[in-house]
């Protein structure tokens, strides 16, 4: 049983990251399709292969999420709780996939875990929560936006005299780099959050201790965000790249630009697992405010942002609910 268990979580898992993967692939490529910088199928090859090499990069995000947001779990109803927070977490994808609204698949993992955790009865760190998750959670979306304005001002000063046309042209090319440079953040990321969790399986499981991410396991969870990634999450895609505001190429560059900084500051500085999708959502808002603020569709906007708030106590809820259910059919 213990063993089923275990097969049947680690499954599970690795099929959150396939979400995670057509989810928030648009993150990655949405301003660079809008632009026509690149082709959607190349850009998500692209970003396919970018995620897969940013798996590797580092640990830190990984082992906040095993160790740092709630109390390791034991035995059977331990596994279940894991369980039943990446049933959570996968529920509350699926449905803002379904309707096209770029929520964060990283907070519905936390929601999911937090969620699980309190139906289950074990810890939950909150001052682990509230400093890797809540307060990163207002400040990346701020410094994308502000950020975003910064670098589209000095882009547009700096170009202030050049020739329109061969400017974008050479702003399109740019964008390839910058969105492998986001693709790659974003496989820094979200890869590791589920290493996180499949490590958190294996010790729960007396596999092995906190410590080192297998080798299998950097391998399996790379290759599912990339796979999810090359399915590809178009209706997000359209949200990003069309209804925030309308992109040319130099603010498609300097949206993915200041989103792939903040990502990797994020990651390598502060070990704090942030929201891909806040970030380049924000840093897109404030690159079009450049424009002028009513350049932006603050209506599209003001949705997105109730999505941020609305998807850990979702999420928290699903998993809860699913918890309850698992424990019943456990006996």
């Amino acid at each position: 049983m213990d063993t089923f268990a275990l097969v049947v979580t680690v499954a599970v898992a690795l099929f959150f990251t396939y979400t995670n993967g057509f989810h928030d692939s648009a993150n990655a490529i949405a301003t660079s399709v809008s632009t026509r910088a690149l082709t959607p199928r190349a850009a998500l090859l692209m970003a396919a292969v970018m995620n897969m090499a940013g798996a590797f990069l580092g640990s830190g995000v990984a082992k906040t999420v095993s160790e740092g947001l709630i109390e390791t779990p034991h035995g059977d109803s331990g596994m279940g709780i894991l369980f039943a927070a990446l049933v959570g977490a996968i529920t509350w994808n699926l449905i803002t996939w379904y309707f096209g609204l770029p929520s964060s698949s990283s907070h519905a993992l936390f929601g999911g875990m937090v969620g699980a955790a309190l139906a289950g009865g074990i810890a939950v760190y909150w001052s682990g929560v509230f400093e890797k998750i809540v307060i990163p959670m207002f400040v990346s979306p701020l410094v994308g936006l502000v950020l975003g304005y910064l670098v589209m001002a000095v882009i547009l000063w700096m170009f202030r005299r050049a020739n329109p046309h061969k400017a974008k042209r050479g702003f399109r090319i740019a964008q390839t780099v910058s969105a492998a440079g986001m693709a790659l953040g974003h496989g820094l990321q979200d890869a590791q959050k589920t290493m996180g969790i499949v490590v958190m399986a294996l010790v729960i499981a007396d596999v092995q201790d906190h410590g080192q991410i297998p080798a299998w396991v950097k391998v399996s969870c790379a290759l599912m965000l990339s796979l999810g990634t090359y399915a590809g999450g178009w209706r997000i895609m359209r949200t990003l790249g069309r209804r925030i505001i309308e992109l040319d190429p130099p603010q498609g560059f300097a949206a993915e630009t200041t989103a792939a900084s903040v990502m990797y500051t994020a990651s390598f500085m502060f070990h704090a697992p942030i929201s891909t999708t806040h970030v380049i959502t924000s840093a897109i808002m404030g690159v079009g405010a450049t424009k002028r603020v009513s350049a932006v569709r603050w209506g599209v906007a003001k949705n997105i942002v109730l999505g941020w708030f609305i998807t850990m106590p979702a999420a928290a809820l699903v998993a809860a609910v699913c918890y309850w259910v698992v424990k019943l059919a456990m006996g």
